[in-house]
């Protein structure tokens, strides 16, 4: 028998007074997380919720998300966390097709009224019978008549509560894909799936009970949730929250709270690197750091190197996917580090690189990145013809593309979907933006292939200039010819002032092709 909710109760035992969450001027301690998520999970039977229902979770990085995600665990019910920046529509989808019997989603702001759409959202789901607004302070009215508040939804709870006993092999979270080939698929994420990734992280980040880190991932995403909560409820380390990442917070942050742990997608070191401000001291927020994780996307050399010049911590790149608890490979701090690669399979995990038939590549050679282990998610929610697509023989085949080399070090080429295909000839965009990040005027730089007559597609790339750097398309190009194969230079560039991004920070390419 197996719950992951076991990591709070642990950490609340062992240490009850220490800080487990600060977000502001408000720590909450594991003793009062404990509590809470206890609350929680005796309010959920109040209203029915049994062992296997299923419950929506729409909240941004507040020390709400926690208590309501044990609390949700504790009564041996599945957590379904959502995006906090999907629209009534795409609520409508996900609470439908996870068949939600409950949705706690966060009120939001005058601006962006999360509260009224996941109101809206949930009136269209007839199988979705309780709604509980999660107001930014205790106490507060909802604001929507007849809507019932976390705080009265909580009321008159009890503070402890006998947690189910759910099988290690139960489904704990469905967390949604993004949807990038058709619509968003539910993985299916057991308690053993996600509490091995979370143990094995904290062994090969060096983590301990004494770190304090900085939250900015969203945990509704699978990278956040599994290296910076559920890690760090295990470890019993302290978590400062940011509820959305800028660079002047996280500097803030960082020199306020002496954070020593900071894991990011590579635009938000990106970000880092290119903000300066004389209040904060760089050299101190350095002393202080000790590691550093990135993952989402494939982080360009130069940045990691630039990065981990200013502020001499190691960045350790890591490469993962919802339907991976996320981890599959990682650079280990204890051993060498190569940079521009993910690093070698995680414990407990094997991987292998395979061409269109199946077969398994040469080393140096491209191939489908594919994995086995502790990891693998169960399948796709209600989709059997999906999951048998992507898990054959026990392996899932993640649809991109790697090289590995005679160290055993796998190098992302691209995504299968990515790759541009220019008469005939296959280009991987990472390569060419690895390449033209490294001018002196680009700061960022996004490669796509946009429709072609002739050659079906053609390389397009999309530029972010470094502030008092000016160069011209023609310029541009004629460095990058000269330095690459002539059918991988792009023939078109873009100047843009920013790249539209996720709400994880991962580059949204879909949207640059459909620019044209």
């Amino acid at each position: 028998m197996l719950n992951l909710s076991v990591i709070l109760e642990d950490s609340a035992n062992r240490y009850p007074v220490k800080p487990a969450f600060t977000f502001m001027d408000t720590s909450l301690t594991y003793s009062q997380v404990n509590g809470y998520a206890n609350q929680v999970a005796n309010g959920l039977r109040a209203i029915g919720i049994r062992a296997g229902d299923k419950v929506a979770l729409g909240c941004p990085n507040l020390p709400y998300f926690p208590i309501v995600y044990f609390g949700i665990l504790k009564a041996g019910a599945v957590v379904v966390p959502l995006n906090v920046l999907l629209k009534k529509e795409e609520i409508e989808y996900h609470l439908r097709d996870s068949d939600a019997k409950a949705y706690f989603c966060f009120a939001g702001t005058n601006d962006f009224p999360m509260g009224e759409t996941g109101y809206a959202a949930f009136n269209k789901v007839t199988g979705c019978e309780n709604f509980i607004m999660i107001m930014p302070k205790p106490g507060m009215a909802s604001g929507i008549e007849g809507v019932t508040t976390l705080s009265d939804f909580m009321a008159d709870q009890p503070a402890s509560f006998e947690m189910h006993q759910t099988s290690a092999e139960d489904t704990c979270v469905i967390i949604y894909t993004s949807g990038t080939t058709g619509q968003p698929k539910g993985a299916e994420l057991t308690h053993s799936n996600l509490l091995l990734n979370a143990i094995a992280i904290c062994d090969q980040m060096d983590n301990d009970e004494d770190d304090i880190a900085l939250i900015v991932l969203p945990l509704f995403h699978i990278f956040g949730m599994t290296v910076m909560m559920n890690a760090g409820v295990y470890k019993g380390r302290s978590g400062v929250m940011l509820i959305r990442f800028d660079a002047e917070s996280v500097f803030e942050a960082m020199q306020k709270h002496k954070v020593t742990l900071f894991a990011g997608v590579p635009t938000m070191y990106w970000g880092l690197l290119n903000y300066t401000d004389p209040k904060f001291d760089y050299e101190s927020i350095a002393k202080t750091l000790k590691v550093c994780c990135s993952g989402g996307a494939s982080l360009p050399v130069k940045v990691l190197q630039d990065f981990e010049k200013r502020f001499n911590v190691p960045i350790v790149e890591g490469y993962g996917m919802s339907e991976g608890s996320p981890v599959v490979t990682f650079n280990q701090l204890k051993t060498i580090r190569k940079p521009g690669s993910i690093g070698k399979p995680f414990w407990g995990v094997e991987v292998k690189l395979v061409d269109d038939d199946g077969a398994e590549v040469p080393i140096g050679e491209k191939g489908e990145l594919l994995y086995r282990g502790h990891n693998v998610m169960k399948g796709y929610y209600k989709k059997p013809e999906e999951t048998q697509k992507a898990l054959k023989n026990g392996w899932m085949h993640s649809g991109d593309i790697a090289i590995k080399d005679e160290d055993g070090f796998f190098y992302i080429v691209d995504r299968t979907k990515d790759m541009i295909i220019r008469g005939g000839m296959k280009i991987y965009p990472r390569e060419v933006e690895e390449l033209m990040i490294k001018h002196e005027a680009v700061s960022l730089v996004a490669v796509v292939g946009t429709p072609h007559d002739e050659k079906g597609e053609e390389v397009k790339a999309f530029v972010v200039l470094k502030g008092g750097y000016t160069i011209s398309e023609a310029e541009l190009i004629a460095w990058t010819k000269e330095r690459i194969a002539s059918y991988k230079y792009p023939r078109n560039v873009e100047f843009i002032d920013a790249l539209p991004m996720n709400a994880t920070g991962k580059i949204l390419k879909r949207e640059l092709r459909g620019r044209d």
